[in-house]
């Protein structure tokens, strides 16, 4: 499908990804079928979604947040106010008055103004309580617009051209055939794209700085020029970079660049993966929740000019074969007015973080090996890492997002395993798709899409967004679950009312999720 209008174009469908995939798979089998049983734990094609039995039910029960809001408290008091003021009708109001006015020039000793008072005092009290739930309520946020990163063209990276690359960089040659063979697996296409210092392997500060500016200015210039914003109407700014993170940081080299006013709120998020892109959002919308009437600019970006891995652990040779350039800058408002002009609306934010757990911190692990070489481990517990996040994350989002029928189904089934012992049928998963029109899953590698859909049981097209943007761009880290936004608003598939789930996976580790509401057609 070509999608002249955002900059990009992908296959023409997921079939015909499939199909190309499939055929170099066959090839790669058959010209390697003595491959080692050792290379088999970096290919991990599945993972198990946990039992559902064994929910924690406080995770469910964070879902329904609101119970433990004081402004449900509130809602609460302001409801009884109401119900006890409609024990009073106008004909007892008026006689209420005549007495007051009565009490007051004749009869001292009549008590019938404090009947009055208290009426007053209850009208007043009501009108206070619902005043300030409405003031202690989120405010809206609005997505404006955003944009991804189109390299140009001589920095799309082929499968062969990879391969050269990692002969000439100097990598073991036992490293260079597992990458070989490893490559085909991976769903990436031919058309990624390297940053000049890994084409020119040229790994210094200076072509790290240059692939960052590449990508975040292409990105935020092009957004200005879609939204018609000046840069002086930007009141906050807030970028994510796992891996390269100079001084200046990069959030004041977008100052520097767009001459931001000098209020102008500033924040860097370093080292939290491809789950960052949603807790950019998340920092973004606190934000915008205090400072009124302003714009906020988010820039979702991974740099690998000093991250090309030279070693040949196993284990760390995997980020280099599928992590690729790639960016996306996003204005958010929060502005009643740009409500009209907006694409999305900001509905909420899940974010989960499993860092307290040995295992599932050290799964993405920055690190030397045995030679000094540095790089990013990726361990064979990833998998079940991820399925143990998401499962807690959509324990959370569930109450928020699924009708009333798929809720209390769960429950039923919760009931049924967990406390009446009954487990003649397999686990009941909530039917997200009864929620959600379009999904946007973080394209970490075919391993976890596939995963991912067998699990909450999507259809291919659910998952046509990640594949394709696996196979157009390969993983751009926190800027991937944009890439498939504008994918599926390329294809003419964004109505208005429709909701996107944004489901991304990060170092950490972290599983966030972002729910938008599409405001009019695209």
């Amino acid at each position: 499908v070509s999608t002249q209008s955002t900059g990009f174009s992908f296959p023409w469908s997921a079939e015909a990804m499939s199909k190309q995939s499939a055929d170099k798979q066959e090839k790669l089998e058959n010209n390697h079928k003595n491959e080692k049983q050792e290379d088999k734990e970096i290919d991990v094609r599945s993972y198990d979604y946990p039992e559902i039995s064994k929910i924690n039910l406080r995770e469910v029960s964070t879902g329904y947040g609101f119970l433990n809001d004081i402004r449900f408290l509130l809602l609460v008091c302001s409801s009884l106010l109401a119900l006890f003021l409609t024990q009073f009708w106008v004909s007892d109001l008026t006689v209420m008055w005549e007495s007051f006015l009565k009490a007051l020039s004749e009869q001292p000793g009549d008590k019938t103004w404090l009947k009055l008072l208290v009426w007053t005092c209850a009208f007043l009290a009501f009108l206070l309580t619902v005043t300030y739930y409405f003031y202690l309520k989120s405010k809206p946020i609005y997505l404006m617009d955003f944009t991804t990163f189109f390299g140009p063209k001589e920095l799309q990276i082929s499968s062969e051209a990879f391969m050269k690359l990692q002969k000439d960089s100097g990598i073991p040659p036992e490293a260079v055939a597992f990458q070989e063979r490893l490559l085909h697996r991976t769903g990436l296409g031919e058309q990624t794209y390297f940053p000049h210092g890994i084409h020119n392997f040229d790994f210094s500060l200076k072509a790290a700085r240059e692939e960052a500016e590449m990508v975040i200015f292409g990105c935020v210039d092009s957004l200005l020029e879609r939204t018609g914003v000046k840069p002086h109407e930007i009141g906050v700014v807030v970028v994510n970079c796992s891996l390269f993170n100079p001084t200046p940081s990069l959030a004041e080299m977008i100052i520097n660049r767009y001459k931001l006013g000098y209020r102008v709120h500033a924040v860097n998020i370093a080292g939290m993966g491809c789950a960052a892109g949603v807790v950019a959002l998340s920092v973004a919308s606190d934000l915008l929740q205090v400072h009124q009437n302003t714009l906020a600019l988010v820039v979702s970006t991974e740099n690998i000019t000093q991250n090309w891995y030279l070693g040949k652990e196993k284990s760390m040779l995997l980020q280099n074969t599928l992590f690729r350039t790639g960016g996306a800058a996003m204005l958010l408002s929060n502005k009643w007015i740009d409500r009209w002009r907006a694409n999305y609306e900001l509905q909420t934010l899940v974010k989960v973080h499993k860092g307290a757990n040995d295992v599932a911190f050290k799964s993405v692990y920055q690190q030397e090996d045995e030679n000094g070489k540095k790089g990013v481990a990726i361990t064979k517990e990833l998998m079940s890492v991820v399925g143990d996040a998401l499962k807690t994350n959509l324990s959370i989002l569930g109450p928020q997002v699924l009708p009333f029928t798929e809720q209390a189904k769960f429950f039923i089934d919760v009931v049924r395993r967990k406390y009446l012992g009954i487990k003649g049928r397999g686990a009941y998963i909530p039917d997200f798709k009864k929620s959600f029109q379009h999904f946007c899953i973080h394209a970490g590698g075919r391993a976890v899409i596939d995963g991912l859909q067998q699990n909450l049981n999507l259809t291919d097209k659910h998952v046509d967004p990640s594949r394709a943007t696996l196979y157009r761009f390969g993983n751009t880290s926190s800027s991937s679950i944009w890439y498939e936004l504008r994918y599926i608003e390329g294809i003419g598939e964004m109505k208005k009312g429709d909701l996107v789930l944004q489901l991304a996976f990060g170092s950490g580790f972290q599983c966030n999720s972002a729910v938008w509401k599409c405001l009019r057609t695209i």
